[in-house]
């Protein structure tokens, strides 16, 4: 059965390569040197003619990898296509700075760096001089602003838009793309072609796209504030819409990207199954008695919060990342404490249990962390961001090794599994509830979290239940979590 679950995890890995590869077929994708040190890409298929640039731009805590479907999408209908990393996100090593709260700060420094961006790419000899901006979330306002200024932009795509900048007559052409599931930002949407005209439904084009007139609003079904990415339908009019307003045609399907790279994921995540197989078997660690482990489970989400909530601290330059590191390794000391105290720790480091740690780290960072680099968003960080991941490190490592030797690391039942990480996201809920203002961002965190759980906790499983080892799949874990989460989100500039 090991066998048969590795060769056909290596078959469904394979195709899905070979399928998301075959929508890079014709097109030559290379680095767009742009002044400063704005990482940022070229795409132009071959043997094309002049045509106009798009220059795509994700939003907060994004990548270029995550704007792919669209870059690849434009780029196969021949236009040029310049996708970036903003400052503080991607590979870029320049941390977000300015005042965010200021049109002025940060907003007039992101609009400065998509404009290098499209200057560089309209130098390009296949440009033939007209712009167009596509965004997406926070870009979305950075891009309707940039189209106002120079260079100017001829078109805008705006996907799950926000911004105080759209009137009835700017920006020209305007696309707005939301998802069905992100109900406010499907009501702005329609807020944004309502201004021309009361009205205006969804899918109803207004104005003349090729007179620089155009305006008209998408909802893409059945999905969200990511999804909305992947959505053939955001793809497929995202392109009728440049089509429009530069008299082009383009033809064929839209790369329908989502599925197989859900596939690719699931089967990376499969692989460990066999290969935790692999690994030399020993008993289950005895389970924690009940009362020590309500103990261990709950009295950590309630004292971490309180304990921190006066505390503030700016040394790592992401946001929350030093909150976080706090939360999370008092979180696990306490729990270490507890376990410790009734002696459950003993025996639960054998030697073995470093080099199997080593390998679970370096599954998910490499291997399943490689998939994610490629096809999601970025997972291998410049330099800059090492401090970072090693002083997250130093909460996560605990955490989950606390949380491993707790659950007895996937040996326990489910319902014990589920307490103690839902303990957890309830402190984390509760840190946010004491201080909103401050550590609002760490609800962006928590689907990460959960999504980690997931992904992560099942592979732990497998070598907890295999190994009888706990602590080998909660050290393995901890560094993959400090890493995931440190190239997560964006960079800030420190004082």
């Amino acid at each position: 059965m090991r066998l048969i679950i590795a060769a056909l995890a290596v078959a469904a890995i394979a195709v899905s390569v070979w399928r998301l590869e075959a929508d890079r077929a014709g097109l030559e994708i290379t680095p767009l040197a742009v002044e400063g040190d704005t990482p940022a890409t070229l795409y132009l298929r071959d043997g094309g003619g002049p045509a106009p640039v798009v220059v795509i731009a994700h939003g907060f805590a994004g990548s270029r990898p995550l704007m792919e479907p669209f870059a690849l999408t434009l780029a196969q209908a021949g236009y040029v296509v310049a996708s970036f990393d903003f400052e503080g996100h991607g590979r870029n090593p320049r941390p977000l700075s300015g005042d965010v709260d200021s049109l002025e700060g940060t907003t007039r420094l992101l609009m400065d760096e998509t404009a290098r961006v499209a200057r560089a790419a309209l130098a390009h000899p296949r440009a033939d001089g007209r712009l167009v901006y596509l965004g997406h979330s926070m870009a979305s306002d950075i891009v309707v602003r940039q189209a106002l200024a120079e260079p100017a932009g001829d078109a805008v795509v705006a996907i799950s838009m926000f911004s105080g900048a759209v009137t009835a007559e700017d920006p020209a052409n305007l696309l707005v793309i939301a998802g069905q599931w992100e109900a406010r930002l499907a009501e702005e949407a329609l807020r944004a072609v309502r201004m021309v005209d009361p009205e205006a439904r969804a899918f109803q084009t207004l104005g003349d796209p090729a007179a620089g007139t155009g305006r008209r609003a998408v909802i893409a079904p059945n999905v969200e504030h990511v999804g909305v990415l992947y959505a053939p339908v955001s793809l497929a009019e995202a392109r009728a819409w440049l089509d429009a307003s530069f008299g082009r045609e383009s033809d064929g399907p839209v790369p329908v990207r989502g599925g197989w790279i859900v596939l690719l994921l699931a089967s990376v995540v499969a692989l460990g199954w066999p290969l935790a197989r692999a690994l030399p078997p020993g008993p289950a660690p005895a389970p924690v008695p009940r009362g020590r482990f309500l103990w261990a489970a709950l009295l950590p989400a309630v004292v971490v919060p309180l304990a921190l909530w006066p505390t503030e601290i700016q040394v790592l330059p992401v946001l929350v990342a030093d909150y976080l590191a706090l939360h999370l390794g008092l979180y696990g000391l306490i729990v270490l404490g507890i376990l410790g105290w009734g002696g459950h720790l003993r025996g639960a480091f054998p030697a073995r249990v470093w080099w199997i740690a080593g390998g679970v780290a370096l599954f998910g960072i490499a291997v399943l962390g490689g998939a994610l680099d490629r096809y999601v968003a970025n997972f291998f960080p410049h330099a800059g961001r090492a401090a970072v991941m090693a002083g997250l490190a130093l909460g996560a490592v605990p955490f989950m090794l606390g949380e491993a030797l707790l659950t007895g690391g996937g040996t326990d039942r489910l319902l014990r599994v589920l307490v103690a990480r839902g303990a957890f996201l309830a402190s984390l809920m509760g840190a946010v509830a004491l201080d909103f203002a401050g550590l609002m961002f760490l609800l962006i965190i928590l689907p990460v979290i959960v999504l980690f759980f997931a992904l992560f906790g099942t592979m732990s499983g497998w070598v907890g239940r295999r190994t009888g080892l706990p602590a080998a799949g909660g050290i393995g874990l901890g560094l993959v979590l400090a890493w995931a989460l440190g190239v997560t989100f964006p960079m800030f500039a420190v004082g």
